[in-house]
């Protein structure tokens, strides 16, 4: 089965490197350079025999913010989205999943990484389709749910909202450690990242991210700061 890909990239050579690694494998690389149109090919094609599955978006575009775009095809789509950065920064690896991207790559590629990175996220992917309409076990804590087939998350007022792969990891690993603080450096490992250093900020924005889609109050916090610990899901 063709496993189609958008590339949202504008240099050619690159293209050109990654469309010729993939040529022999079972995934069909499509090439928009800017990202105008990338939104309304996913959507157009979203449930034709050629869907786009998964979206590799670079952070800089010529007629594009690339961070805009992830977040765009988060929201409004179901596929997967892997950054592309040329800056091995915190500051990257932050931006791009708090626009909710699933993964992400520093430039220059390394064409087998990137595959391997690849068939990981569609495995994923795949397993939670597969079982998302068999299953309609839910993880119920306090006034929430939590789907952990396809990692939708349901509020106490009824507010639906799909996780991201490394928001579902942080808020299982909150959810598994209920009532006690879990350490930065934990979470981090949880979400695939055992190289946390004090200075990383990737956890606190997965934290926030959390906060809003489980509707966290000033008055109220579900997910709870423990000065000098971590974090804590209140009991």
């Amino acid at each position: 089965m063709t496993i189609h890909v958008l590339l949202v990239e504008d240099d050619e050579l690159l293209v050109k490197r990654i469309t010729n690694h993939f040529a022999e494998t079972e995934f069909c690389i499509e090439n928009d350079a800017t990202g105008a149109d990338a939104l309304a090919i996913v959507q157009s094609r979203a449930k034709n025999y050629d869907a786009i599955s998964l979206a590799i978006i670079d952070i800089v575009l010529p007629k594009r913010d690339g961070l805009h775009l992830a977040k765009e095809l988060n929201t409004l789509t179901d596929i997967g989205v892997i950054m592309l950065s040329s800056r091995d920064s915190q500051a990257d690896r932050i931006a791009g999943l708090a626009q909710g991207a699933d993964d992400y790559i520093c430039k220059p590629v390394d064409l087998l990484e990137l595959e391997l990175r690849i068939r990981a996220l569609h495995k994923r992917l795949k397993s939670n389709n597969n079982s998302s309409d068999e299953s309609e076990e839910f993880i119920e804590y306090a006034d929430f749910k939590l789907h952990p087939d396809n990692r939708t998350l349901i509020t106490a007022n009824g507010i639906e909202s799909r996780l991201t792969e490394a928001e579902h990891k942080v808020l299982i690993c909150l959810i598994s450690n209920a009532g006690k603080a879990t350490s930065r450096e934990k979470i981090s490992e949880e979400i695939g990242q055992p190289d946390w250093s004090p200075n990383d900020r990737t956890v606190d924005v997965l934290i926030g991210r959390l906060r809003k889609k489980l509707s966290d109050e000033k008055d109220q916090k579900r997910i709870v700061t423990v000065r000098g610990k971590g974090y804590m899901l209140s009991i």
